[in-house]
């Protein structure tokens, strides 16, 4: 009998009931297929049963690691040992499952898409590579703006969709955001914070995903290009940092750019800490090697 072995599953609430306590257990480092799940599962229209399939590692009869695949194919994984990250592929790729890419901390998410191209001859493309923080003692910033931060509410609607239409062009996401299909991207479910001038001017704008396990995930920071530079990304995230801990979370962590040394930099200055580095891929012509 093998100590390890993969469970796969399409029934989204089996698998939460199995691997929910694995995941909770490191709400940090888990803090993409906590938020992602929770949506799922309480969003109308947020999952359709069958489109995912869900993976759960069991070792002695404890979880040592999930995976899900959504319609687009990438694959989201939490941390594994080279060696099982080759196991897993020879088991996707055994019962014919495809993938267009790989998203996991930056040494599972390299291990898997090496054994994904010996596996099916697939050619891995670093996206970009990211830094995942975690708050420590936060700093408030010194010197501070001018200014206030106020909540962004219902009448802040076209001018939100608008800035995370930007962006999503900056990011290079070619996403369409609007009245119609904002419940469906993936701005939707957090709540937005606005900086803005004394004169009620918005500067700035940061969001958060909602609270699961006690952790808060700080996502998107957004200043219009012209606006930067005066530390008003700085004060926004402070201020939903700051919330975040009133409200009672005990993590709260963001994700950034690792070849963007401002904002690194001032994430830093804040008091977050890296605890690891993140690495999405794309795979290229991936065919499974015949059975």
């Amino acid at each position: 009998m093998r100590s390890d072995a993969w469970h796969l599953t399409e029934d989204i609430d089996d698998f939460l009931a199995r691997a929910g306590d694995f995941l909770r257990s490191r709400p940090a480092l888990h803090n993409t297929p906590l938020t992602t799940l929770e949506k799922w599962r309480t969003q109308p229209g947020g999952f359709t049963a069958g489109a995912v399939l869900f993976g759960r590692l069991d070792s002695a009869g404890e979880t040592q690691a999930i995976f899900y695949r959504p319609p687009t194919r990438r694959l989201t994984l939490t941390p594994l040992s080279p060696e099982r990250a080759d196991a897993l592929a020879v088991h996707l790729t055994s019962l014919g499952h495809t993938l267009a890419g790989i998203t996991a901390d930056h040494d599972t998410a390299t291990a898997f898409a090496e054994a994904w191209q010996r596996h099916t001859g697939a050619t891995p493309t670093l996206r970009v590579r990211m830094h995942l923080y975690r708050l420590d003692t936060l700093t408030p910033p010194n010197p501070h703006p001018d200014g206030h931060s106020r909540p962004v509410g219902e009448q802040d609607h076209d001018h939100l969709m608008r800035w995370c239409r930007r962006l999503a062009a900056d990011l290079g996401e070619t996403v369409t955001i609007d009245s119609a299909s904002w419940a469906s991207t993936r701005f939707a479910e957090k709540s937005y914070t606005f900086w803005e001038t004394p004169d009620g001017t918005p500067v700035s704008m940061a969001g958060v995903n909602p609270m699961i396990a006690g952790m808060v995930r700080v996502d998107p920071v957004y200043t219009p290009a012209h606006l930067r530079g005066r530390g008003y990304a700085a004060a926004v995230t402070a201020e939903v940092s700051r919330a975040a801990r009133a409200a009672g979370a005990t993590e709260v962590v963001l994700f950034t750019d690792a070849g963007n040394p401002t904002s690194n930099a001032l994430y830093q200055r804040l008091g977050y800490r890296r605890i690891t580095d993140w690495a999405p891929y794309d795979f290229a012509h991936a065919t499974p090697e015949a059975s």
